[in-house]
């Protein structure tokens, strides 16, 4: 059948990296099943049982060759996956195919290898946030002192700086770190526990031998690159697994996605603007405009990773005592295309924070437009210590602001409330001495050296412990 005619995911051709694709790709499932076959009868091996050198060896040979034919056709057979596979398997090695799988169940190979896809998964994606921090940490500190028009509710108020906005962006990043390595670091192996998590079947391998099959796991997990297995288990490990770390993705993508929706705000004041390609597109109708798509593309995403943390949460609180099968299906599913979504949010992240385009004029207009309204408080002080009457002078402010916000916004006019005060003789000031007290710094507070502050304090020990992660580009296909 042409492919054309086929359904094909858009997270397998659109948005991910090759390397989060390859990660769950076939080929890295059923490699890293015979990896664990291998790890299997090495340790079985040490641990006393009649496993040749030979047999691991000729194991060794085939774990890169894999028969995915003859499994395929086993597969139509048999209707089972992993048995297909350790026939295939025992296909190419001859002299070992009696000690494949020796002891284990399915979840030995199917269990352990999401857990492992996972773990290299969460280090990818580590990877990616610390490029994104990197990027803001930049931006934050070129910007670190130009005054913008602060917002509450979308509506104007106490003037902040560009930078100090963008450590916002960081900030939300840094719990997301947090809580990437907790989980990243409490990774473990499920082991080989057997068919209800007692291990009965090694232990009758082992003649009882309670010694050996406790180091079973530990042997097991040191090949693979783990520290540990857990401890206890049913046939599965616990599915609440997969909820915290699809939890963990989820989180990057709440603070992606409101990273998303302040550009795409920024990008319709003109403020601030992501990267937009000589050649690019904007409108098929409208040929000026400027979309934020990769804005609009890590909202999107963003939506998908956030309501698929659903998926585990519901299979894991819905699971039957030792083992029941209907969590496959939808892990297949959750598991990897929330990765593979987080890592298409990565690469957009990493792609606009490379290229944020700032427009200083356009940021200093739409902030005097506004802070004469925000400076009336500090020119009523003045004006007071110049003997003025307070009360008088803030009714005649009231007025003032009234009458100069009707003229901006019924007559599309400039905000000429400085103007009116400079008239004013209650006032005793000019213009010039107005606008002395209206520059934009005297209102951003702490705002440039809280981000000096932050990024010194918080973001650069972390840049400085993870500079060999520094220096990816993200990628956009469309």
């Amino acid at each position: 059948m042409d492919d054309r005619q086929n359904y094909t995911s858009s997270l397998s051709e659109r948005y991910p990296s090759k390397e989060m694709k390859y990660l769950f790709s076939p080929e890295m499932k059923f490699k890293t099943w015979r990896k664990l076959w291998i790890a299997l009868a090495e340790t079985e091996q040490e641990l006393g049982l009649p496993i040749t050198d030979q047999q691991i060896a000729e194991l060794k040979a085939a774990a890169e060759d894999i028969n995915y034919e003859a499994a395929k056709e086993r597969e139509k057979e048999v209707r089972h996956d992993v048995m297909s596979h350790v026939y295939a398997y025992g296909l190419q090695c001859p002299n070992a195919k009696g000690i494949i799988h020796l002891g284990a169940t399915s979840c030995y190979v199917g269990d352990n290898t999401d857990l492992i896809i996972m773990t290299e998964g969460l280090r990818l994606i580590r990877k990616k946030l610390i490029n994104v921090i990197a990027n803001l940490s930049g931006f934050a500190t070129k910007y670190k002192a130009l005054p913008t028009l602060g917002f509450t509710h979308f509506q104007p108020a106490q003037p902040t700086t560009v930078g100090k906005r963008a450590t916002l962006w960081i900030h939300d990043l840094l719990l997301d770190l947090e809580d990437l390595d907790h989980v990243l670091n409490n990774m473990k192996l499920l082991g080989s526990k057997g068919t209800t998590g007692t291990q009965a079947s090694f232990l009758e391998l082992f003649d009882g031998d309670i010694d050996k099959v406790r180091k079973l796991d530990a042997s097991i997990a040191k090949k693979m690159g783990f520290a540990n297995c857990y401890p206890v288990s049913g046939q599965t490990y616990s599915r609440k697994v997969d909820s915290r770390v699809l939890n963990v993705l989820a989180g990057i993508a709440q603070s992606a996605h409101k990273f998303s929706n302040d550009i795409r705000l920024l990008q319709h004041l003109k403020e601030i603007e992501e990267p937009f390609e000589k050649n690019q597109i904007g409108s098929s109708a409208m040929a000026y405009k400027r979309n934020p798509m990769r804005s609009e593309r890590i909202a999107a995403l963003s939506n998908f990773v956030i309501a698929g943390a659903l998926n585990p949460a519901i299979t894991a609180s819905t699971q039957w005592f030792e083992r029941t099968l209907d969590d496959s299906a939808n892990k297949r599913l959750s598991i990897s295309e929330s990765f593979l979504a987080t890592d298409g949010i990565l690469e957009l992240y990493m792609n606009i924070t490379a290229g944020l385009v700032v427009y200083p004029k356009v940021i200093e207009a739409r902030l005097m437009s506004e802070l004469p309204f925000m400076a009336t408080e500090n020119i009523m002080m003045d004006a007071v210590k110049a003997g003025g009457d307070r009360q008088v002078l803030h009714e005649k402010i009231r007025q003032y602001s009234m009458e100069a916000g009707k003229r901006v916004k019924e007559e599309g006019a400039e905000n000429d409330l400085l103007n009116r005060i400079a008239k004013d003789p209650a006032f005793h000031m000019n213009r010039q001495q107005l606008e002395t007290i209206l520059k934009p710094e005297n209102f951003t507070g702490c705002a440039a050296i809280q981000t000096e502050d932050f990024i010194k304090t918080y973001v650069t020990p972390i840049l400085d412990a993870n500079r060999d992660s520094i220096g990816m580009e993200g990628t956009i296909t469309v």
